[in-house]
């Protein structure tokens, strides 16, 4: 089965954008700001989508498409893991990032969004891997 990663690409890419545009400007500047909530929200994106189709591939693991829209996102990867499609260090950093995504909820602020860039390297390289990893029949 083939799964669509178009969007995740696109999300991937709009990240990636945000994050080089950030490094160009000066932190005291509206621009940073601008390019630092896009790169927030380019986050957010990318981890979200990245769990939808790590659900879809997980999909040929279970009996039923319920059972796996059932998983939380830490059981999804969870069971990436399970299954050898991930690493323990990678599923250990998407938790990670999901614990940082979780803050969003409760602190949109200066301190979060700092955070956030610093994860963003590590981020990306395990983005695009999940994507291969998507991808591989």
């Amino acid at each position: 089965m083939s799964i669509n990663t178009e969007y995740l690409k696109r999300n991937v890419e709009t990240l990636e954008k945000s994050y080089s545009l950030i490094k160009t400007v000066d932190e005291s500047s509206i621009d940073y700001e601008m390019y630092r909530n896009s790169l927030v929200k380019s986050f957010e994106m990318t981890l979200e989508q990245s769990a939808k189709l790590l659900s879809k591939k997980l999909t040929q693991f279970f009996a039923t498409n319920k059972a796996v829209d059932k998983l939380t996102f830490k059981d999804l990867f969870r069971y990436a893991l399970k299954h050898s499609l991930l690493t323990e260090d990678e599923v250990t950093r998407w938790f990670k990032y999901r614990d940082n995504r979780n803050s969003t909820a409760h602190d949109y602020g200066r301190v979060f969004a700092e955070q956030t860039l610093l994860l963003i390297d590590d981020f990306l390289c395990d983005v695009k891997h999940l994507k291969d990893v998507i991808e591989h029949e």
